[in-house]
């Protein structure tokens, strides 16, 4: 079930309705359970199993790892939870990936390989809630928190319908608690998780699927080849598209949290307001670059080792946070290109480190950062590497043969939407939704979100999938 579907209005309302009738907290819990795993399998029933597979396996290693004394019995069971959940993810999500690469080697050494062929259908959502389950097991293992007081407070953390299959990444230290005592949206709560949810569908519907996502698919998945103005203009425009696309997401599934009277992290600080490559992924998928650095980085080693191991550390650290996103190479060259930039720059801060820079260095700065994102952006689009250097040829016009793809509307239309959202990232950079709501006007605020709300249901979305929901 997707967010921008007249069947999860439907069960939105249900649910909603049930949370809010004066039945006892555990019945709550049980109905938000058997909603959430509602929500799942009407995608794919049987990958329900996938989830409760992970939801036991966990559940007793964190139990197991509280009562082991010896650490080499809670390093076993540590060890347990992360390959059956690596092993999980890695099957569905990377067999396919594994199998073609093996067969693609071994046929360079010049031995013929006729692999078999596999039907290999990725669970939606496998690699969120694969890590929102891991840091639990590791969170118990490191003592940085106890396990969850009872089987159907972590069931529901891991099931929880808003979170499930694109994040925000809860951590159980977030979430769980809020299991303990009954929880009900205050009106304020409710108006303005409503808003959100509408604000978050309004990005999806209208502007990443109405009007971002042609130009796009027009230049990257057409075979005319792109000039400079075109690939620039689909770039662009891809970046807007997941943007909107994967922060629609983010806030309408805050939104309906807050609706049932919980808090989630905010997952996106308008990112394209960054100023600098570090900065980008403070404000940028948050909860995963998050739980890249704690479970990832650090352990490799972080800062803490010289600096050549920090480089390296970093640059591993991108290279699997990129792999994450897609068994594809594009999306290993997407996170080697943001290993670099963070690399490069954390070099360059040293090199001037008692460098301050003024407004006009700020404004260049950012607009640098914008630009290089959106290079990477390329490989994050392109299906395959030729069609990626050909976009990129495209954008240095280095194209001779390339002819006109988008129409003159497409590229005002581009112009306007991208210009609208830096606009917006830039004004807002400082401040939060919650500031900006309590400084408008309530007839002001009312009049945007009735726009927003006519504009999604005349465009009448089909219910596309989002973005991230195939990672």
């Amino acid at each position: 079930m997707v967010f921008n579907s007249l069947a999860f209005v439907a069960f939105f309302s249900i649910v909603l309705a049930v949370h809010s009738m004066p039945f006892p907290w555990m019945a709550k819990k049980i109905n938000l359970l058997l909603a959430s795993y509602i929500f799942y399998a009407a995608w794919n029933p049987p990958f329900v199993i996938l989830l409760w597979i992970s939801t036991v396996v966990d559940w007793f290693a964190a139990q197991q790892l509280v009562r082991s004394e010896s650490a080499w019995t809670r390093r076993a069971w540590m060890l347990l939870s992360v390959v059956a959940n690596l092993g999980m993810l890695g099957f569905f999500k990377y067999g396919q990936f594994a199998l073609t690469n093996f067969t693609a080697l071994v046929a360079a050494l010049g031995v013929q390989y006729r692999p078999p062929q596999f039907d290999i259908v990725l669970p939606i959502g496998i690699s969120f809630y694969t890590f929102a389950t891991m840091s639990y097991t590791l969170d118990v293992y490191l003592r940085r928190a106890a396990p969850a007081r009872n089987f159907l407070d972590y069931a529901l953390f891991v099931t929880f319908f808003p979170h499930l299959v694109a994040g925000p990444i809860m951590r159980p230290t977030e979430l769980v608690p809020q299991f303990a005592k009954p929880r009900r949206a205050s009106a304020d709560q409710l108006r303005f998780g409503l808003a959100l949810m509408t604000l978050g569908l309004f990005e999806k519907i209208v502007l990443a699927d109405g009007f971002l996502s042609a130009p796009a698919e027009a230049v990257y998945d057409g075979t005319k080849i792109p000039g400079a103005l075109d690939a620039w203009a689909a770039t662009l425009s891809f970046g807007g598209q997941i943007f909107c696309d994967f922060a629609g997401y983010s806030t309408t599934a805050i939104g309906a949290a807050m609706c049932l009277g919980f808090a989630f992290p905010d997952n996106f600080r308008f990112p394209y307001a960054a100023i600098g490559f570090s900065d980008f992924w403070r404000r940028w998928h948050i909860t995963l670059s998050s739980w890249l650095r704690d479970y990832l980085y650090i352990p490799l080693g972080g800062n803490r080792h010289g600096v050549t191991r920090t480089y390296i550390s970093l640059l591993a650290t991108m290279l699997l946070g990129g792999l994450w996103h897609g068994a594809n190479w594009t999306f290993v060259v997407w996170g080697g290109l943001h290993g670099l930039y963070l690399a490069v720059e954390r070099a360059m801060r040293s090199a001037f480190s008692g460098y301050s820079p003024g407004p006009v260095a700020i404004a260049a700065l950012g607009l640098v950062t914008y630009l290089f994102v959106n290079l990477a952006w390329v490989f994050f689009r392109a299906k395959t590497f030729a069609r990626g250097m050909l976009v990129l040829g495209g954008m240095f016009g280095m194209n001779t043969k390339a002819v006109p793809i988008l129409a003159v509307m497409q590229l005002v239309t581009i112009g306007t939407i991208v210009s609208g959202i830096l606009f917006t990232h830039w004004r807002m950079r400082t401040h939060t939704l919650e500031t900006l709501v309590g400084r408008t006007h309530p007839v002001a605020l009312t009049m945007v979100w009735t726009l927003m709300a006519f504009a999604i249901f005349i465009e009448q979305g089909t219910g596309n999938a989002f973005i991230y929901f195939q990672f």
